[in-house]
């Protein structure tokens, strides 16, 4: 499903409107399609843009070899516009805090996390960025979402709090919090509740947290719930 954000650039005015994003974006809807034989299409392109942004920021590194500021000036601005076509360079220049909300790019970066989220394994190999992962969910815990990111944003959690722990994993709390529901809340004691030991204590850890607003999400607080965490 391709989750779009309401906002005045959807009637595509100006150079970052919605459409314009789609036009160059599009097509990244495929690396979180069910379909292998899709996501693998969605790959090869994918690897065609990150090739032309390689050769934009080597153009780009090679004037200032040569001093010549009006050509430096030039490659620089190809290589803005060349990254706006691959992921997560596209990501990178953007709002942080309450104004993602109407950021035209915010169901671009809602794709990167779910396809990480959903294929870990592909988002390894072909665009790990675990910096660009904690920024982006960071950037996205605000709680003036509407519902479809809402919503969005409760799948990731689901999703993530169901398997082993990857790098960066610990900032979808901060997310939790933010979008905090009955509907988010019955998940995670599906969850909590369920055979998978991972999402007991996951689920159950968040939850804890909900509860509790003041207490930080560090490292020394999920290791001291842990140690008192009942064991099946």
């Amino acid at each position: 499903m391709i989750y779009q954000v309401t906002t005045e650039a959807d009637t595509g005015v100006g150079s970052d409107g919605v459409g314009v994003w789609y036009d160059r974006l599009g097509w990244a809807y495929g690396l979180i399609a069910s379909d292998p034989a899709v996501r693998a299409v969605a790959l090869v392109r994918l690897a065609d843009a990150e090739r032309n942004t390689r050769d934009a920021l080597d153009r780009y590194n090679r004037t200032w070899r040569r001093g010549y500021s009006p050509r430096r000036k030039a490659a620089s601005r190809n290589y803005e516009e060349i990254r706006k076509y691959a992921l997560p360079d596209a990501l990178w220049d953007r709002p942080a805090g309450p104004d993602i909300v109407a950021w035209p790019g915010l169901p671009y970066a809602l794709l990167f996390l779910e396809w990480e989220a959903r294929y870990p394994q592909e988002w390894t190999r072909h665009a790990k960025a675990w910096g660009t992962k904690q920024g982006l969910i960071r950037d996205v815990a605000v709680a003036h979402h509407e519902e479809t990111v809402r919503t969005k944003l409760a799948d990731l959690i689901e999703i993530v709090v169901q398997r082993p722990y990857r790098c960066k994993d610990r900032e979808y709390v901060r997310a939790a919090r933010a979008v905090d529901s009955d509907d988010l809340r019955t998940r995670l004691k599906m969850a909590a509740r369920s055979d998978n030991p991972w999402a007991q204590r996951h689920a159950g850890y968040i939850l804890w947290l909900l509860d509790r607003p003041e207490v930080p999400n560090t490292r020394h607080v999920w290791r001291t719930w842990l140690a008192a965490a009942p064991r099946e």
